[in-house]
């Protein structure tokens, strides 16, 4: 089959169409799984894991129409207090996972622009160094990780940084 009797456009058309597909094979080699967000009125805390099948790349940051802002966080325990603290990035290594979980890394969706209820689907953009914007729906589970009283709200008892 010969494309010289296509019109300029329709070949214009073909080539950006192959490389959007290009882009988006280059971030199939990410797959996120077990997304969940514990939240309360004013902030939710994110959940997931990624397993890379490709190159290393670097988890940059994030970003929902959900909330005013989303930040990589960790907690570190300093004795006998857990400190939360933002990071600037969460490398994924190559064949590996990297577990996003309650007293480890998390994603902190601030500044909720409406309360979130059990059940709820939440679009979050997971931007990456190499593979660019992922697009992951979180669900809210509330129930999830059974937690006090005290620690219903994601900040209860830990020093913010």
């Amino acid at each position: 089959m010969s494309f010289h009797h296509l019109p300029r456009r329709a070949l214009i058309a073909a080539a950006l169409c192959l490389s959007a597909g290009a882009s988006f094979a280059q971030s199939a080699h990410l797959k996120a799984s077990d997304a969940w967000i514990r939240a309360t009125p004013a902030v939710g805390a994110g959940y997931l894991v990624i397993a890379n099948g490709g190159a290393a790349d670097k988890l940059l940051g994030a970003s929902s129409d959900a909330a005013s802002a989303v930040e990589l966080h960790t907690h570190k325990m300093e004795g006998d207090v857990a400190r939360m603290r933002q990071v600037d990035d969460v490398a994924v290594p190559a064949g590996q996972k990297v577990e996003f979980k309650p007293g480890g890394l998390h994603l902190m969706l601030m500044g909720l622009k409406r309360p979130l209820k059990n059940g709820d689907q939440v679009a979050i953009k997971l931007r990456f160094e190499k593979a660019g914007e992922v697009p992951v729906n979180f669900v809210v589970d509330n129930q999830r990780v059974p937690a006090p009283a005290a620690a219903a709200d994601p900040h209860a008892g830990h020093k913010h940084d």
